[in-house]
Protein backbone atom coordinates (compact mmCIF):
# COMPACT_ATOMS: atom_id res chain seq x y z
CA UNK A 1 0.00 0.00 0.00
CA UNK A 2 1.24 3.40 -1.18
CA UNK A 3 0.28 6.67 0.98
CA UNK A 4 0.76 9.47 -0.68
CA UNK A 5 0.26 12.99 0.79
CA UNK A 6 0.00 16.66 -0.80
CA UNK A 7 0.00 19.78 1.14
CA UNK A 8 -0.04 23.28 0.60
CA UNK A 9 -0.89 26.11 -2.02
CA UNK A 10 -0.44 25.45 -5.48
CA UNK A 11 -0.44 27.59 -8.50
CA UNK A 12 -3.13 26.79 -11.38
CA UNK A 13 0.00 25.54 -13.31
CA UNK A 14 1.98 23.43 -11.11
CA UNK A 15 1.92 21.77 -8.09
CA UNK A 16 4.59 24.22 -5.42
CA UNK A 17 4.55 21.32 -2.81
CA UNK A 18 5.27 17.45 -3.50
CA UNK A 19 6.00 15.34 -0.90
CA UNK A 20 6.06 11.48 -1.10
CA UNK A 21 6.39 8.66 1.52
CA UNK A 22 7.79 4.93 0.18
CA UNK A 23 5.48 2.02 0.22
CA UNK A 24 4.43 0.53 3.02
CA UNK A 25 4.15 -3.25 4.05
CA UNK A 26 0.86 -4.80 5.43
CA UNK A 27 2.19 -6.48 8.48
CA UNK A 28 0.36 -4.06 11.05
CA UNK A 29 0.84 -1.02 10.03
CA UNK A 30 1.05 1.80 12.57
CA UNK A 31 -0.21 4.98 11.09
CA UNK A 32 0.23 8.29 12.45
CA UNK A 33 -0.64 11.91 10.41
CA UNK A 34 0.77 15.06 12.08
CA UNK A 35 0.24 18.30 9.56
CA UNK A 36 0.68 22.02 11.03
CA UNK A 37 0.94 25.10 9.02
CA UNK A 38 3.21 27.68 10.54
CA UNK A 39 3.73 31.11 8.95
CA UNK A 40 6.38 32.66 10.34
CA UNK A 41 5.51 36.60 11.68
CA UNK A 42 8.80 37.97 10.12
CA UNK A 43 8.80 36.03 6.70
CA UNK A 44 5.41 36.22 5.69
CA UNK A 45 5.21 38.97 3.51
CA UNK A 46 8.25 38.55 1.66
CA UNK A 47 8.07 34.75 1.49
CA UNK A 48 4.09 34.14 1.59
CA UNK A 49 3.16 30.99 3.84
CA UNK A 50 4.98 28.04 4.43
CA UNK A 51 3.55 24.76 4.77
CA UNK A 52 5.05 21.95 6.63
CA UNK A 53 3.58 18.54 6.76
CA UNK A 54 5.35 15.89 9.02
CA UNK A 55 4.26 12.30 8.72
CA UNK A 56 5.12 9.07 11.29
CA UNK A 57 4.54 5.72 9.76
CA UNK A 58 6.13 2.79 11.43
CA UNK A 59 8.51 5.15 13.34
CA UNK A 60 9.55 6.89 10.69
CA UNK A 61 8.96 10.61 10.21
CA UNK A 62 9.30 11.91 7.44
CA UNK A 63 8.68 16.64 6.57
CA UNK A 64 7.67 18.39 4.01
CA UNK A 65 8.05 21.91 3.45
CA UNK A 66 6.99 24.35 0.81
CA UNK A 67 7.04 28.13 -0.38
CA UNK A 68 4.38 29.75 -2.07
CA UNK A 69 7.02 31.06 -4.68
CA UNK A 70 8.38 29.32 -7.61
CA UNK A 71 11.39 31.89 -6.91
CA UNK A 72 11.86 30.33 -3.20
CA UNK A 73 15.94 29.48 -3.88
CA UNK A 74 16.79 32.76 -5.67
CA UNK A 75 14.83 34.98 -2.47
CA UNK A 76 16.55 33.08 0.04
CA UNK A 77 19.57 33.96 -1.26
CA UNK A 78 18.88 37.61 -1.86
CA UNK A 79 17.79 37.42 1.89
CA UNK A 80 21.13 36.53 2.51
CA UNK A 81 22.50 39.08 0.38
CA UNK A 82 20.34 41.69 2.31
CA UNK A 83 21.38 40.82 5.48
CA UNK A 84 25.19 41.01 4.86
CA UNK A 85 24.60 44.56 3.77
CA UNK A 86 22.25 45.08 6.96
CA UNK A 87 25.47 44.33 8.70
CA UNK A 88 28.16 46.18 6.57
CA UNK A 89 26.12 49.75 7.26
CA UNK A 90 26.77 49.39 10.44
CA UNK A 91 30.85 49.43 9.80
CA UNK A 92 30.43 52.16 7.80
CA UNK A 93 31.33 56.16 9.86
CA UNK A 94 27.74 58.22 10.77
CA UNK A 95 26.44 61.00 9.52
CA UNK A 96 27.61 62.73 12.76
CA UNK A 97 31.17 60.73 12.51
CA UNK A 98 31.24 62.10 9.39
CA UNK A 99 30.87 65.57 10.10
CA UNK A 100 33.70 65.71 12.72
CA UNK A 101 35.72 64.30 10.47
CA UNK A 102 35.68 67.32 8.02
CA UNK A 103 35.55 69.68 11.23
CA UNK A 104 38.87 67.76 12.24
CA UNK A 105 40.17 68.72 8.62
CA UNK A 106 39.00 71.94 8.85
CA UNK A 107 40.84 72.88 12.11
CA UNK A 108 44.10 71.02 10.71
CA UNK A 109 44.02 73.09 7.61
CA UNK A 110 43.01 76.59 9.90
CA UNK A 111 45.91 76.10 12.34
CA UNK A 112 48.17 75.65 8.85
CA UNK A 113 46.64 78.88 8.00
CA UNK A 114 47.70 80.78 11.07
CA UNK A 115 50.95 79.30 10.95
CA UNK A 116 51.64 81.32 7.60
CA UNK A 117 50.21 84.54 9.58
CA UNK A 118 46.82 83.78 7.51
CA UNK A 119 43.59 84.66 9.28
CA UNK A 120 40.52 82.56 8.40
CA UNK A 121 37.72 83.87 10.10
CA UNK A 122 36.06 84.44 6.66
CA UNK A 123 36.71 80.99 5.37
CA UNK A 124 34.21 79.67 7.54
CA UNK A 125 31.38 79.10 5.08
CA UNK A 126 33.83 78.43 2.41
CA UNK A 127 34.85 75.27 0.92
CA UNK A 128 37.80 74.51 1.05
CA UNK A 129 40.44 71.76 0.50
CA UNK A 130 40.50 68.80 2.94
CA UNK A 131 44.00 68.34 3.20
CA UNK A 132 46.71 70.66 4.35
CA UNK A 133 48.45 69.53 1.25
CA UNK A 134 45.92 70.86 -1.07
CA UNK A 135 46.00 74.07 0.58
CA UNK A 136 50.04 74.58 0.36
CA UNK A 137 49.98 74.17 -3.70
CA UNK A 138 47.08 77.05 -3.73
CA UNK A 139 49.36 79.25 -1.25
CA UNK A 140 52.58 78.09 -3.35
CA UNK A 141 51.21 79.07 -6.75
CA UNK A 142 49.57 82.45 -5.47
CA UNK A 143 53.47 83.37 -4.26
CA UNK A 144 54.43 82.48 -7.22
CA UNK A 145 52.05 85.13 -8.70
CA UNK A 146 53.16 87.84 -6.50
CA UNK A 147 51.12 87.76 -3.87
CA UNK A 148 52.01 88.04 -0.39
CA UNK A 149 50.50 86.79 2.94
CA UNK A 150 49.28 90.73 3.35
CA UNK A 151 47.28 90.15 -0.17
CA UNK A 152 46.00 87.21 0.81
CA UNK A 153 44.55 88.38 4.02
CA UNK A 154 43.15 91.50 1.98
CA UNK A 155 40.82 88.88 0.30
CA UNK A 156 40.93 85.45 1.99
CA UNK A 157 38.37 84.33 -0.46
CA UNK A 158 40.94 84.03 -3.02
CA UNK A 159 41.75 80.38 -1.23
CA UNK A 160 38.34 78.83 -2.14
CA UNK A 161 39.62 79.03 -5.62
CA UNK A 162 41.41 75.57 -7.50
CA UNK A 163 44.65 76.32 -8.93
CA UNK A 164 43.56 73.77 -11.96
CA UNK A 165 39.62 74.88 -12.23
CA UNK A 166 39.96 78.69 -11.47
CA UNK A 167 43.34 80.20 -11.31
CA UNK A 168 45.02 78.64 -14.35
CA UNK A 169 42.35 78.60 -16.96
CA UNK A 170 41.78 82.98 -16.05
CA UNK A 171 45.17 83.71 -16.10
CA UNK A 172 45.72 81.35 -19.38
CA UNK A 173 42.53 83.39 -20.65
CA UNK A 174 44.34 87.00 -19.97
CA UNK A 175 47.62 86.12 -20.95
CA UNK A 176 46.09 85.17 -24.62
CA UNK A 177 44.13 88.45 -24.83
CA UNK A 178 48.00 90.01 -24.39
CA UNK A 179 47.67 91.09 -20.25
CA UNK A 180 51.58 91.27 -19.42
CA UNK A 181 52.58 88.94 -17.35
CA UNK A 182 53.95 91.68 -15.22
CA UNK A 183 51.43 92.97 -14.61
CA UNK A 184 49.65 89.94 -13.00
CA UNK A 185 50.48 90.49 -9.11
CA UNK A 186 49.00 93.93 -9.30
CA UNK A 187 46.20 92.92 -11.40
CA UNK A 188 44.98 90.18 -8.64
CA UNK A 189 46.07 92.99 -5.87
CA UNK A 190 43.36 95.16 -7.72
CA UNK A 191 40.91 92.34 -8.60
CA UNK A 192 41.07 89.22 -7.44
CA UNK A 193 37.75 88.57 -7.33
CA UNK A 194 38.87 87.79 -11.18
CA UNK A 195 39.96 83.84 -9.82
CA UNK A 196 36.43 82.91 -9.07
CA UNK A 197 35.06 83.88 -12.80
CA UNK A 198 34.22 81.77 -15.42
CA UNK A 199 36.02 82.62 -18.89
CA UNK A 200 33.31 81.70 -21.11
CA UNK A 201 30.31 82.96 -19.00
CA UNK A 202 31.90 86.19 -17.07
CA UNK A 203 34.93 87.51 -19.08
CA UNK A 204 34.67 87.15 -22.60
CA UNK A 205 31.48 88.69 -23.19
CA UNK A 206 32.71 91.76 -20.96
CA UNK A 207 35.88 91.66 -23.39
CA UNK A 208 33.27 91.50 -26.87
CA UNK A 209 31.45 94.42 -25.32
CA UNK A 210 34.80 96.35 -24.79
CA UNK A 211 35.20 95.78 -28.44
CA UNK A 212 32.07 97.24 -29.44
CA UNK A 213 32.51 100.17 -27.70
CA UNK A 214 35.24 100.70 -30.29
CA UNK A 215 38.01 100.25 -28.20
CA UNK A 216 40.67 98.20 -30.33
CA UNK A 217 41.56 94.60 -30.06
CA UNK A 218 45.28 95.52 -29.08
CA UNK A 219 44.02 98.58 -26.75
CA UNK A 220 42.12 95.69 -24.41
CA UNK A 221 44.89 94.47 -22.47
CA UNK A 222 45.87 97.63 -21.53
CA UNK A 223 42.39 98.95 -20.61
CA UNK A 224 42.58 95.63 -18.50
CA UNK A 225 45.53 96.34 -16.98
CA UNK A 226 44.49 99.61 -15.38
CA UNK A 227 41.00 99.20 -14.88
CA UNK A 228 40.42 95.15 -14.00
CA UNK A 229 37.48 95.51 -11.89
CA UNK A 230 35.70 96.05 -15.44
CA UNK A 231 35.74 92.47 -15.53
CA UNK A 232 32.90 92.53 -12.77
CA UNK A 233 30.38 94.68 -14.32
CA UNK A 234 26.97 93.83 -15.97
CA UNK A 235 27.08 94.60 -19.86
CA UNK A 236 23.85 96.62 -19.06
CA UNK A 237 24.55 98.74 -16.05
CA UNK A 238 26.83 101.12 -15.64
CA UNK A 239 28.78 100.99 -18.60
CA UNK A 240 25.76 101.61 -20.84
CA UNK A 241 24.94 104.22 -19.36
CA UNK A 242 27.61 105.67 -19.03
CA UNK A 243 28.86 106.08 -22.47
CA UNK A 244 25.14 107.10 -23.42
CA UNK A 245 25.36 110.35 -21.13
CA UNK A 246 28.63 111.32 -22.64
CA UNK A 247 27.42 110.85 -25.73
CA UNK A 248 24.40 112.68 -24.86
CA UNK A 249 26.14 115.91 -23.98
CA UNK A 250 28.28 115.94 -26.80
CA UNK A 251 31.09 113.65 -26.89
CA UNK A 252 31.59 112.27 -30.19
CA UNK A 253 30.57 108.41 -30.79
CA UNK A 254 33.70 107.71 -32.81
CA UNK A 255 35.93 109.26 -29.84
CA UNK A 256 34.33 107.13 -27.36
CA UNK A 257 36.85 104.10 -27.79
CA UNK A 258 39.97 106.83 -27.28
CA UNK A 259 38.23 108.11 -24.16
CA UNK A 260 37.87 104.64 -22.27
CA UNK A 261 40.93 103.49 -23.42
CA UNK A 262 43.14 106.32 -21.79
CA UNK A 263 40.38 106.38 -18.60
CA UNK A 264 38.51 102.85 -18.93
CA UNK A 265 37.32 104.10 -15.05
CA UNK A 266 34.37 105.90 -16.70
CA UNK A 267 33.06 102.34 -17.17
CA UNK A 268 32.53 102.13 -13.57
CA UNK A 269 31.00 105.70 -12.75
CA UNK A 270 27.47 106.04 -11.54
CA UNK A 271 25.74 108.61 -13.97
CA UNK A 272 23.83 110.19 -11.79
CA UNK A 273 26.15 110.27 -8.48
CA UNK A 274 29.35 110.51 -10.49
CA UNK A 275 29.44 111.91 -14.05
CA UNK A 276 26.39 114.46 -14.35
CA UNK A 277 26.59 116.32 -11.54
CA UNK A 278 30.44 117.06 -12.57
CA UNK A 279 29.47 118.26 -15.51
CA UNK A 280 26.34 120.27 -14.54
CA UNK A 281 29.37 121.77 -12.10
CA UNK A 282 31.36 122.98 -15.16
CA UNK A 283 28.29 124.40 -16.56
CA UNK A 284 27.41 126.35 -14.02
CA UNK A 285 30.77 127.98 -13.95
CA UNK A 286 30.05 129.08 -17.58
CA UNK A 287 31.50 126.88 -19.86
CA UNK A 288 29.30 125.66 -22.46
CA UNK A 289 28.13 121.86 -22.52
CA UNK A 290 29.67 120.97 -25.32
CA UNK A 291 33.08 122.54 -24.31
CA UNK A 292 32.80 120.25 -21.43
CA UNK A 293 32.12 117.35 -23.49
CA UNK A 294 35.11 118.38 -25.80
CA UNK A 295 37.63 118.56 -22.45
CA UNK A 296 36.22 115.57 -21.47
CA UNK A 297 37.30 113.88 -24.89
CA UNK A 298 40.98 115.72 -24.60
CA UNK A 299 41.63 115.09 -20.62
CA UNK A 300 38.96 112.15 -19.74
CA UNK A 301 40.16 111.54 -16.21
CA UNK A 302 38.90 114.84 -14.86
CA UNK A 303 36.27 113.23 -14.47
CA UNK A 304 37.64 111.15 -11.71
CA UNK A 305 38.47 114.59 -9.50
CA UNK A 306 35.96 114.29 -6.81
CA UNK A 307 33.80 117.09 -6.70
CA UNK A 308 32.62 117.40 -3.49
CA UNK A 309 36.21 116.64 -2.17
CA UNK A 310 38.14 118.51 -4.82
CA UNK A 311 36.94 120.30 -7.58
CA UNK A 312 34.32 122.55 -5.17
CA UNK A 313 37.06 122.97 -2.61
CA UNK A 314 40.07 124.24 -5.09
CA UNK A 315 37.64 126.42 -7.18
CA UNK A 316 37.06 128.78 -3.93
CA UNK A 317 40.75 127.96 -3.30
CA UNK A 318 41.59 130.23 -6.79
CA UNK A 319 38.74 133.07 -5.97
CA UNK A 320 40.76 133.13 -2.51
CA UNK A 321 44.10 134.00 -4.25
CA UNK A 322 42.32 136.67 -6.08
CA UNK A 323 41.32 134.86 -9.36
CA UNK A 324 38.57 136.63 -10.56
CA UNK A 325 34.83 134.99 -10.74
CA UNK A 326 34.92 135.33 -14.53
CA UNK A 327 38.01 133.78 -15.56
CA UNK A 328 37.31 130.41 -14.07
CA UNK A 329 36.04 128.80 -16.83
CA UNK A 330 39.03 130.05 -18.89
CA UNK A 331 40.90 128.63 -16.30
CA UNK A 332 39.35 125.14 -16.34
CA UNK A 333 39.28 124.83 -19.73
CA UNK A 334 43.34 125.49 -20.38
CA UNK A 335 43.89 123.56 -17.68
CA UNK A 336 41.39 121.39 -16.20
CA UNK A 337 43.80 119.38 -13.55
CA UNK A 338 44.09 122.46 -11.50
CA UNK A 339 41.06 121.48 -10.45
CA UNK A 340 42.06 118.06 -9.31
CA UNK A 341 45.14 118.36 -7.28
CA UNK A 342 46.07 119.34 -3.87
CA UNK A 343 45.54 123.30 -4.50
CA UNK A 344 46.62 125.08 -1.48
CA UNK A 345 50.08 124.01 -0.65
CA UNK A 346 50.83 124.80 -4.59
CA UNK A 347 48.91 128.04 -5.18
CA UNK A 348 50.93 129.03 -1.57
CA UNK A 349 54.47 127.84 -2.15
CA UNK A 350 53.75 129.40 -5.73
CA UNK A 351 53.07 132.62 -4.85
CA UNK A 352 55.59 132.69 -2.11
CA UNK A 353 58.60 132.45 -4.75
CA UNK A 354 57.81 134.98 -7.49
CA UNK A 355 56.81 137.39 -4.51
CA UNK A 356 60.69 136.62 -3.49
CA UNK A 357 62.52 136.79 -7.07
CA UNK A 358 60.21 139.17 -9.23
CA UNK A 359 58.55 141.19 -6.42
CA UNK A 360 54.95 140.18 -7.46
CA UNK A 361 52.17 141.12 -5.16
CA UNK A 362 48.75 138.93 -4.00
CA UNK A 363 46.69 140.83 -7.00
CA UNK A 364 49.48 140.20 -9.71
CA UNK A 365 49.49 136.58 -8.69
CA UNK A 366 45.83 135.80 -9.60
CA UNK A 367 46.73 137.36 -12.95
CA UNK A 368 49.06 135.48 -13.40
CA UNK A 369 46.76 132.26 -12.64
CA UNK A 370 44.56 133.60 -14.87
CA UNK A 371 47.17 133.68 -18.04
CA UNK A 372 48.83 130.85 -17.15
CA UNK A 373 47.15 128.05 -14.86
CA UNK A 374 49.95 125.84 -15.54
CA UNK A 375 52.20 127.95 -13.10
CA UNK A 376 50.78 126.31 -10.15
CA UNK A 377 52.61 122.74 -11.59
CA UNK A 378 55.90 124.30 -12.29
CA UNK A 379 58.90 123.52 -10.85
CA UNK A 380 60.82 126.27 -8.73
CA UNK A 381 64.08 125.81 -10.34
CA UNK A 382 62.68 125.93 -13.74
CA UNK A 383 61.00 129.82 -12.52
CA UNK A 384 64.13 130.55 -11.09
CA UNK A 385 66.09 129.74 -13.93
CA UNK A 386 63.97 131.87 -16.66
CA UNK A 387 63.84 134.56 -14.21
CA UNK A 388 67.75 134.68 -14.10
CA UNK A 389 67.99 134.64 -17.66
CA UNK A 390 65.52 137.22 -18.06
CA UNK A 391 67.63 139.30 -16.02
CA UNK A 392 70.89 138.19 -17.39
CA UNK A 393 69.53 140.15 -20.58
CA UNK A 394 69.51 143.12 -18.99
CA UNK A 395 65.99 143.45 -18.09
CA UNK A 396 65.25 145.08 -14.36
CA UNK A 397 63.72 143.39 -11.37
CA UNK A 398 60.31 145.67 -12.08
CA UNK A 399 60.53 144.88 -15.49
CA UNK A 400 60.37 141.09 -15.45
CA UNK A 401 57.40 141.51 -12.81
CA UNK A 402 55.77 143.52 -16.00
CA UNK A 403 57.01 140.57 -18.63
CA UNK A 404 56.05 137.18 -15.67
CA UNK A 405 52.58 139.69 -15.59
CA UNK A 406 51.89 139.85 -19.08
CA UNK A 407 52.97 136.43 -20.20
CA UNK A 408 54.13 134.12 -17.63
CA UNK A 409 54.64 131.80 -20.33
CA UNK A 410 58.39 133.03 -20.13
CA UNK A 411 58.63 131.12 -17.10
CA UNK A 412 58.19 128.07 -18.75
CA UNK A 413 59.59 128.10 -22.05
CA UNK A 414 62.64 126.48 -23.50
CA UNK A 415 65.41 128.49 -22.39
CA UNK A 416 67.32 127.40 -25.71
CA UNK A 417 65.31 128.97 -28.14
CA UNK A 418 64.59 131.72 -26.00
CA UNK A 419 68.21 132.78 -25.96
CA UNK A 420 67.71 132.14 -29.60
CA UNK A 421 64.95 134.38 -30.41
CA UNK A 422 66.56 137.15 -28.02
CA UNK A 423 70.08 137.17 -30.05
CA UNK A 424 68.16 137.64 -33.29
CA UNK A 425 65.96 140.64 -31.21
CA UNK A 426 68.93 142.13 -30.70
CA UNK A 427 71.62 141.45 -33.57
CA UNK A 428 68.96 141.52 -35.97
CA UNK A 429 65.98 143.36 -35.49
CA UNK A 430 67.80 145.95 -33.25
CA UNK A 431 64.70 147.05 -30.94
CA UNK A 432 65.14 148.26 -27.56
CA UNK A 433 64.62 146.24 -24.82
CA UNK A 434 61.14 148.31 -23.86
CA UNK A 435 59.69 146.45 -26.68
CA UNK A 436 60.71 143.29 -25.26
CA UNK A 437 58.99 144.48 -21.86
CA UNK A 438 55.99 145.84 -23.46
CA UNK A 439 55.14 142.17 -25.61
CA UNK A 440 56.88 139.53 -24.08
CA UNK A 441 55.29 137.33 -25.91
CA UNK A 442 57.17 137.94 -28.96
CA UNK A 443 59.48 134.52 -26.77
CA UNK A 444 56.57 132.28 -27.87
CA UNK A 445 56.24 132.52 -31.39
CA UNK A 446 58.88 130.62 -33.85
CA UNK A 447 62.15 131.68 -34.62
CA UNK A 448 61.95 130.42 -38.41
CA UNK A 449 58.51 130.30 -39.24
CA UNK A 450 57.79 133.51 -37.68
CA UNK A 451 59.48 136.17 -36.72
CA UNK A 452 62.43 136.05 -39.03
CA UNK A 453 59.68 135.65 -41.74
CA UNK A 454 57.60 138.70 -40.98
CA UNK A 455 60.37 141.05 -39.84
CA UNK A 456 61.80 140.80 -43.13
CA UNK A 457 58.69 142.06 -44.87
CA UNK A 458 58.16 144.50 -42.60
CA UNK A 459 61.98 145.80 -42.91
CA UNK A 460 61.52 145.80 -46.52
CA UNK A 461 58.04 147.70 -46.40
CA UNK A 462 59.61 150.48 -44.28
CA UNK A 463 56.77 149.88 -41.38
CA UNK A 464 57.76 150.63 -37.86
CA UNK A 465 55.53 148.83 -36.00
CA UNK A 466 55.28 147.09 -32.51
CA UNK A 467 56.08 143.69 -31.95
CA UNK A 468 52.72 142.74 -31.03
CA UNK A 469 51.47 144.49 -34.48
CA UNK A 470 53.96 142.62 -36.35
CA UNK A 471 53.54 139.27 -34.73
CA UNK A 472 50.33 138.90 -32.58
CA UNK A 473 48.04 137.77 -35.90
CA UNK A 474 47.35 135.07 -38.18
CA UNK A 475 49.39 134.81 -41.32
CA UNK A 476 46.19 135.94 -43.58
CA UNK A 477 45.73 138.78 -41.00
CA UNK A 478 49.40 139.84 -41.47
CA UNK A 479 49.28 139.42 -45.41
CA UNK A 480 46.40 141.92 -45.33
CA UNK A 481 48.24 143.92 -43.27
CA UNK A 482 50.81 144.51 -45.57
CA UNK A 483 48.31 146.51 -47.82
CA UNK A 484 47.78 149.13 -45.41
CA UNK A 485 48.76 152.48 -45.68
CA UNK A 486 49.43 153.26 -41.83
CA UNK A 487 48.90 151.00 -38.94
CA UNK A 488 46.07 151.20 -36.89
CA UNK A 489 46.64 151.39 -33.14
CA UNK A 490 44.06 149.41 -31.65
CA UNK A 491 45.95 146.50 -33.62
CA UNK A 492 48.88 147.38 -32.09
CA UNK A 493 47.14 147.15 -28.67
CA UNK A 494 45.99 143.27 -29.11
CA UNK A 495 47.18 140.73 -26.22
CA UNK A 496 46.94 136.88 -27.23
CA UNK A 497 44.26 135.43 -24.69
CA UNK A 498 42.76 132.00 -24.37
CA UNK A 499 39.11 131.56 -26.60
CA UNK A 500 36.81 129.56 -25.23
CA UNK A 501 35.31 128.95 -28.63
CA UNK A 502 38.36 127.27 -29.98
CA UNK A 503 37.83 124.37 -27.80
CA UNK A 504 33.99 123.66 -29.43
CA UNK A 505 35.52 123.88 -32.95
CA UNK A 506 34.80 120.11 -35.05
CA UNK A 507 37.63 117.77 -34.49
CA UNK A 508 39.90 116.58 -36.66
CA UNK A 509 39.78 113.69 -38.52
CA UNK A 510 42.76 111.94 -35.81
CA UNK A 511 41.46 109.97 -33.24
CA UNK A 512 43.01 110.10 -30.22
CA UNK A 513 41.86 106.68 -29.20
CA UNK A 514 45.62 105.22 -29.04
CA UNK A 515 46.73 104.48 -25.66
CA UNK A 516 48.44 106.96 -23.06
CA UNK A 517 50.49 105.44 -20.39
CA UNK A 518 49.33 109.04 -18.78
CA UNK A 519 47.23 111.83 -19.11
CA UNK A 520 49.10 114.29 -17.49
CA UNK A 521 51.00 116.64 -19.89
CA UNK A 522 54.33 117.89 -18.61
CA UNK A 523 54.95 121.84 -19.01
Amino acid sequence: MKIRSYAGITNPSFLLVHSELPALTFHKPKLTWTSTLRVPRNYERNFGLITRVQCSVADRTFASTSVSSSASKPKSVRLGRKQDDSSSLYSRPSLLEMKKERMANRAKVYEFLRGLGIIPDELDGLELPVTVEVMQERIDFLHKLGLTIEDINNYPLVLGCSVKKNMIPVLDYLGKLGVRKSTFTEFLRRYPQVLHASVVVDLAPVVKYLQGLDIKPNDIPRVLERYPEVLGFKLEGTMSTSVAYLVGIGVSRREVGGVLTRYPEILGMRVGRVIKPFVEYLQGLGIPRLAVARLIEKRPHILGFGLEERVKPNVESLLEFNVRRASLPSIIAQYPEIVGVDLIPKLLGQRSLLQSITDLGPEDFGTVVEKMPQVVSLSNTSMVKHVDFLKDCGISSQQVRDMVVGCPQVLALNLDIMKLSFDYFQMEMQRPLDDLVAFPAFFTYSLESTIKLRHKIVAKKGFKCSLSWLLNCSDEKFKERMNYDTIEMEEMEMMPSFDMNSLMEPRSNESDSEYEDSDDESI
